[in-house]
């Protein structure tokens, strides 16, 4: 059995060190470090090829060498994979912390071929001396670590030391060869390298990621100033021209470093291209790249501003601006999508006419169709809309409010509007706006409403006094829409207590006495879902509602009926008092027809009350007998 282990800890380091020799050369600021560890792995090929062919048997000493050694050589090659990968510029940033772990694993690797015992294998004269050398090669490395590139090291920090102002261009030009960044294609990889390390680590340190990026970007001004068009395809060599001017820093991506296309704005006030950002936030990333801090909301604000003067300094400077790429197979929306953004456009830098305007626009094309919902979002509309209901011009609230209402058809745009911290300010409207603002913010609120953690939300903001105000001096379609939006928002319990100690059990019973008034239906529809609340009960019933109630089952739709036993059934549920009402009210009857004919719900509330009401006789025919 130990003679299988062990033919099968052999096997696994011949395998181990073929692929550490299978590893590409490195050309980074590591290429020494790197290369004198994998050349000394390799010298251990023959003895573990020659163990493997002769079939020896280990006693448990050599036995637990070997597997000592395959965990250094498993470590070694993690090692030796990981500082090949990545950024350029990050390994040279990292060279000490590196230079650590090369000695730690040296030290490991000749710790563990200090276990094994040489002279009792049976191995060739050649292999025996080899690996003597070898091992003497690893004790010599473990007692005297390997030393960073000193010349790099110096460059790297005169560079650092000039942030703020130009570096020298010796300097550069040493740091480009060194790194191996001496062609745009270089760059690019580094670039592209850099921007996949920030997305799958989370950032770094804001002092390092900038590091990072100031490094990289006078390397990339330093090669395309001494050689514009080396390793350019075409299309790059028509956007170059015949010069190439150095980028202006707040016109790069701080992710990407490249010149900015598509700005935004995240919730820090930071700006980035649009696809950087984007796939940042798709990763699962909650703070800014840049400043580390988290980010209030995930919505993308276009910075028109800053495209605005990257367009300018393009066009002075002979470059052609790539267009931004947007999603693709979104059907009938590329036309759209420019006059959306020339909308937005028009909410961050125009006057209050083109606010007004742009806002009135972007509410009609928010209600036309599904895609143009979608897309106004992406353009990140949300939190300029958000803004604009705060304004002083009640048009342009109204339309902005509407807007949002319409973009609230869309899950997705639910969670952005409540995301930009929206819910306070449509708050705002409902209490301040004029008629048509405040009936549809409470639109709005009812369509947010749906999911459940924004009913919380939005009972929190105070949003339900002023509902009961727009239930009672509304408009029809207003009081509709303050009913809708306090029945959903009455399914958490916190807003059932905030409605009732807001005083809308008296409005409701006034809605419910005005037959004419057209809101029946909705106000049994909320008095039935606050009647499941111990105060609700106690507020409705200090009403007196009993004979419109009974009136409601006599009379009444399908629906009301049902609401109306259930309010019934609340209050008389454990009250005499009530039940004796409802007797004298002649409600036996009227309950009896319901249990028979009205719907599922409806029966069951109405049997319920007759067995209380039932039980109130016996109670009496007791007493009478006694």
């Amino acid at each position: 059995m130990a003679d299988q282990e062990g033919g099968d800890f052999v096997s696994q380091l011949v395998d181990l060190v073929k692929d550490i020799s299978g590893l590409p050369e490195c050309r980074n600021a590591l290429r020494k470090m790197y290369g004198n560890l994998m050349r000394r792995v390799k010298l251990l090929s023959p003895l573990f090829e020659e163990l493997k062919d002769n079939e020896q048997k280990l006693d448990d000493g050599d036995l637990q060498g070997l597997k000592t050694l395959r965990i250094a050589l498993n470590l070694a090659f993690q090692l030796l994979k990981s500082v090949n990968d990545g950024s350029k510029i990050f390994q040279a940033l990292q060279m000490d912390k590196t230079a650590s772990k090369f000695h730690v694993v040296t030290t490991q690797i000749e710790e563990a071929l200090n276990q094994i015992n040489y002279n009792e294998l049976n191995l060739s004269e050649e292999v025996h001396e080899q690996i003597e050398l070898v091992h003497v090669q690893f004790k010599r490395a473990k007692e005297r670590m390997d030393s960073p590139d000193l010349h790099l090291q110096r460059d790297l920090n005169l560079t650092l030391a000039s942030m703020g102002n130009e570096p020298d261009l010796e300097t550069l030009k040493r740091l480009s060869e060194n790194l191996h960044l001496t062609t745009i294609n270089n760059l690019k990889r580094e670039s592209i390298a850099i921007h996949d390390m920030v997305i799958s680590t989370g950032g770094y340190p804001e002092d390092s990621f900038e590091m990072m990026s100031f490094l990289l970007r006078k390397i990339k001004d330093y090669v395309m100033l001494k050689n514009p068009e080396a390793d350019n395809s075409e299309g790059e060599k028509s956007i170059i021209r015949h010069r190439s001017p150095v980028i202006p820093d707040d016109f790069r991506c701080p992710i990407s470093l490249e010149l900015m296309k598509d700005p935004v704005i995240v919730s820090t006030g930071q700006t980035y291209e649009r696809s950087s950002i984007q796939k940042w936030l798709d990763a699962g990333h909650k703070t800014c790249p840049k400043t580390q801090q988290t980010l209030l909301h995930t919505a993308l604000t276009p910075n028109y501003v800053l495209k605005s003067l990257i367009a300018l300094w393009c066009d002075s400077n002979g470059i052609e601006l790539p267009k931004p790429n947007h999603k693709p197979g979104r059907p009938g929306s590329e036309c759209d999508r420019t006059v959306i953004g020339s909308l937005l456009k028009k909410l961050v830098i125009g006057d209050s006419d083109e606010q007004r305007s742009a806002a009135g626009e972007l509410r009609l094309l928010a209600k036309r169709n599904a895609d143009n919902r979608v897309c106004i979002a992406e353009a990140g509309a949300i939190p300029l809309l958000v803004e604009l209901l705060s304004s002083p011009d009640g048009r342009t609230q109204e339309h902005a409010v509407t807007a949002l209402l319409n973009l609230s058809i869309n899950e997705a745009n639910k969670g952005v509007i409540v995301g930009v911290g929206a819910i306070p300010e449509i708050v705002d409207v409902l209490k301040t706006g004029s008629t048509e603002a405040r009936e549809n913010a409470a639109a709005t609120l009812f369509s947010l409403s749906v999911v459940d953690e924004n009913k919380v939300a939005i009972g929190a903001a105070g949003a339900v006094p002023p509902l009961i105000e727009l239930l009672q001096d509304g408009t029809p379609r207003g009081k509709k829409d303050a009913a809708t939006a306090i029945f959903n928002l009455c399914i958490y319990q916190g807003n059932k207590v905030r409605a009732v100690r807001a005083g809308i059990v008296g409005p409701l019973m006034g809605l419910l006495r005005d037959a004419s008034g057209g809101m029946m239906d909705e106000a049994l529809a909320i008095l039935a879902i606050l009647a499941t609340h111990q105060e609700g009960k106690m507020a409705i019933a200090e009403a007196e509602p009993m004979g419109v109630l009974v009136e409601v089952i006599r009379t009444g739709s399908a629906r009301n009926r049902e609401n109306g036993s259930a309010v019934l059934w609340a209050l008389c549920a454990g009250d005499v008092r009530s039940l004796k009402m409802m007797k004298e009210l002649g409600a036996e009857e009227v309950l009896k027809e319901l249990s028979e004919n009205g719907t599922e719900r409806a029966k069951r509330k109405a049997g319920s009350v007759l067995e209380l009401l039932q039980r109130i006789d016996e109670s009496v025919e007791t007493v009478i007998g006694s």
